[in-house]
């Protein structure tokens, strides 16, 4: 299959993704394709994980970044690169430009979790904050850009950021032959572009399916319309896909070439993402955990072998402190409870002894006396347990009810 360049689909062949390939051996890691036993069973066929989190960098962002800044002339590499991110494409390109000799400037926004600040530092970048949100930070580093004459390397809508990218499904068809579904988390879309790409080419009956977080999903409206729609306000804890806009260069290759463009809800990601560190244990950021999150809402949907791209593993830790919390308790194991209590000494002695009997762990607990909705000797106690499932919830409530506990909410 060749794609012939015209004013609304640039040139970008298959023999441009395997020239990025030759170029990044010895740089990119050929990262692992790990099996998942629970996925497998749940999907009914196999289903295998590619480890981009375990990428240098901890994203793929280091292909396509690599690949567009070697492609660049001797004066403009003189000259230097700029690029805008909230944290992948920052280390990507710092790591680029450093193994290159390029001089490299980042823009990142004001509130960037530290590690990925210092990460990008250490790299060899120049860490500029700028602005509240992404957009204000790409507006500084593409005003930069235009003042310094320094190139600004877009994170996916250039097509030798594509062709980078795009390596990824060349290694995917070489470590699984027999694959029949990719699943691709979609952002701006040069991963899945890439894949694509690249897939395509060698097995078009290859299925492939991008996903997107519910509240930055662009793609299924700009399908739709037939050309990139821009979103209002995305929102998503999934940093790695939140991207109002499709890049036009992607968008191209997405319509022609990505089967299905699926979305999945906060709940769903945050599920996976546990499921990730727990099952397989790897450290997924939400972004990277989001084919995980489409396989697990509709395991019916996908025909095996599925081979789930994991794209990135940077997730800052007090982000991941929150979604680990918002995982167990989409999957069930949290209980939060308020009772009444007749208030006499040793009651809530008692209270605590049922819940060693129900196998419940008390995670925190609040005991109010003073409350005017309360009677003259009640006491109301709220209750957030760690469990070890939905069913193990309702056998504790259940127990507490048989010992003659009022649940009031």
């Amino acid at each position: 299959m060749m794609f012939r360049a015209t004013a609304r689909h640039p040139a970008l062949i298959l023999d441009d993704v395997r020239g990025a390939q030759k170029m990044l051996s010895g740089v990119a890691r050929t990262t692992a394709l790990e099996g998942s036993r629970h996925l497998t069973e749940l999907v009914g066929a196999p289903v295998h994980l590619k480890c981009e989190n375990l990428q240098r960098t901890g994203s793929f962002k280091l292909r396509g970044a690599y690949v567009r800044i070697s492609g660049l002339t001797p004066v403009e590499r003189a000259a230097g690169v700029v690029a805008a991110s909230a944290g992948n494409h920052a280390q990507g390109v710092a790591l680029a430009s450093s193994l290159l000799g390029v001089r490299s400037t980042v823009f990142m926004p004001v509130g960037a979790p530290l590690p990925k600040v210092a990460a990008t530092q250490e790299y060899g970048a120049e860490v500029r904050l700028h602005g509240q949100v992404v957009d204000e930070t790409l507006a500084a580093a593409q005003e930069y850009a235009a003042r310094t004459g320094a190139v600004f390397i877009h994170p996916f809508d250039h097509p030798d950021i594509i062709a980078g990218q795009g390596t990824v499904g060349l290694e995917i068809l070489e470590q699984c032959p027999e694959v029949r579904t990719i699943v691709v988390g979609i952002g701006g879309g040069g991963l899945a572009a890439g894949i694509a790409v690249a897939v395509k080419a060698l097995r078009p009956d290859v299925r492939i399916v991008g996903v997107q977080a519910e509240g930055a999903a662009a793609y299924p409206s700009s399908l739709a319309a037939g050309h990139p729609v821009s979103l209002d306000e995305p929102v998503t804890m999934a940093d790695g896909i939140k991207v109002g806009r499709p890049g036009d260069v992607p968008f191209t290759f997405i319509q022609e070439l990505v089967d299905e463009v699926r979305t999945v809800s906060e709940d769903e990601l945050s599920s996976a993402l546990l499921l990730c560190l727990e099952r397989a244990k790897l450290v997924v950021e939400p972004a990277g955990a989001s084919p995980v999150a489409a396989l697990l809402s509709d395991p019916e949907a996908f025909r095996g072998p599925v081979v789930a791209v994991l794209s990135g593993g940077n997730v800052d830790p007090l982000l991941l402190q929150r979604v680990l919390r918002h995982g167990m308790s989409a999957a069930g194991r949290y209980l939060s409870l308020r009772l009444r209590l007749t208030d006499r000494p040793g009651a809530l002695a008692t209270l605590l002894a049922a819940l060693t009997v129900a196998d419940a762990n008390v995670l925190d607990i609040g005991h109010v006396r003073t409350d005017p909705r309360l009677g003259l000797t009640e006491v109301e106690v709220d209750l957030h347990l760690e469990t070890k499932g939905p069913r193990h919830c309702e056998e504790v409530e259940a127990a507490l009810r048989a010992e003659g506990y009022r649940v009031i909410g």
